[in-house]
């Protein structure tokens, strides 16, 4: 199954989670690979989006394998790193999808700012099981309406490889990360499709809510 975003040009996997496997549980272990597991061993690319997952990956590495840091110091500086490659403002107006124009300019501003947080508080602490696993970048491809997909592969030790690509947009005069797909499995669908049910049926408002108190908890939603 594949969806198109709606009002802008994009399409991306379903979310077809394997049904072993919790949603949840499945996106700390992959995005772990992600945002906090880009180690080196990415060779051969100059410029263009390649070099932004490059450049993510080389600075992620260096802190994980800092070990002057401790894990808190280790978030932090991840997610400063992450935070400027990734455009959240375009991930959470892809994730809500129609659903963004209920919002108002107000509520909008709160999404992006909660959402953003969420993901931090999420799978921020995925960076305390850090085993040495790098990633290879293993090719690319432009998309319609100008948007590139960067393909890589995590190489773990002892463990299956996990495919992992990345949506990047070039605004402003710089490519950002919109959207992650691990393993044929979209960030942007499977949060869609968590945040559409709750907006059916209680509302815009009750979504930012939500988040604001397990962000203040510290917890994920409930997969």
């Amino acid at each position: 199954m594949r969806i198109a975003m709606p009002d802008d040009g994009l399409t991306i996997p379903g979310p077809q989670v394997p049904p072993s496997l919790p949603r949840v549980h499945r996106w700390s272990g992959a995005l772990l690979g992600v945002c906090l597991l880009l180690a080196g061993a990415v060779q051969g690319v100059t410029n263009g989006p390649s070099a932004v997952v490059q450049e993510t990956a080389d600075a992620s590495v260096a802190v994980l394998q800092d070990k002057s840091l401790s894990a808190d110091q280790k978030r932090h500086k991840i997610e400063e790193i992450v935070y400027a490659h990734f455009d959240f403002d375009i991930l959470a107006r892809l994730v809500l999808a129609r659903n963004w124009k209920q919002l108002t300019p107000d509520q909008q501003q709160q999404f992006v700012a909660e959402f953003k947080k969420h993901l931090s508080l999420t799978y921020g602490k995925n960076v305390e099981t850090y085993n040495n696993e790098r990633a290879v970048i293993t090719g690319e491809r432009e998309e319609s309406g100008g948007d590139w997909t960067v393909k890589s592969k995590i190489l773990r030790p002892g463990a299956s490889d996990i495919l992992v690509d990345y949506r990047l947009r070039h605004d402003g005069g710089k490519w950002r990360v919109i959207d992650v797909i691990i393993e044929g499995v979209s960030l942007v669908a499977n949060f869609r499709s968590q945040f559409q049910e709750i907006i059916s049926n209680q509302g815009p408002a009750k979504l930012i809510d939500l988040l604001r108190e397990k962000n203040a908890k510290g917890e994920p939603l409930k997969s």
